[in-house]
């Protein structure tokens, strides 16, 4: 695997090293002694795998609040998605910046977020499936979320929203009175 940083301190880009011969591809999508050099020292705790069947639609910007602040692990296994972090942490020098990846299949890329961030996507094709690992579990009642079209955030979705909650479209737009976590 191959960590880069993205611009946001923390999060990281994963790319595996694929082994390919005659019979297809094999690759390892976690090792705990090869994390280790970004610093990661938790332990996941939950897997969960969501399926997003229409091209537009968006989910998110989801957080969990203290004490029950999580890392992230992120995977697109089937189709497509453009992933989106924001920077939460109250005292960061990015905060409320956000960086934006395309997830897919075909690249096989992975999103290391840790601690102190909203994370959401949008799908960019049918029936795209991601694969998330959390180190806290969910905890109902400690959740938070951001707009995913706040003017303040800026966020440049790729496609034109089709379908999203009405829990996720009707989040309050932040002002000043957020200060992170």
């Amino acid at each position: 695997m191959i960590f880069n940083q993205t611009p946001l301190k923390g999060a990281y880009i994963v790319t595996l090293t694929p082994f390919t011969d005659e019979r297809g591809l094999f690759a390892r999508t976690f090792c705990k002694n090869e994390f280790v050099s970004i610093g990661h020292k938790s332990e996941f705790v939950q897997f969960n795998h969501s399926i997003t069947k229409v091209a537009g639609s968006i989910r998110g910007m989801h957080f969990q609040v203290p004490p029950f602040t999580e890392i992230k692990l992120i995977r697109c296994v089937k189709g497509s998605v453009y992933d989106v972090i924001i920077d939460i942490r109250k005292d960061s020098s990015t905060f409320l910046n956000y960086f934006a990846i395309e997830l897919s299949d075909a690249n096989m890329l992975s999103l290391y977020i840790p601690e102190g961030f909203a994370h959401g996507f949008q799908s960019l094709r049918e029936d795209s499936h991601l694969i998330y690992h959390h180190t806290a579990y969910y905890t109902p009642g400690s959740e938070g979320a951001l707009r995913y079209n706040d003017p303040l955030l800026g966020i440049r979705w790729p496609l034109p929203v089709t379908v999203i909650s009405d829990k996720d479209k009707d989040h309050a737009l932040l002002n000043n009175s957020f200060k992170g976590i």
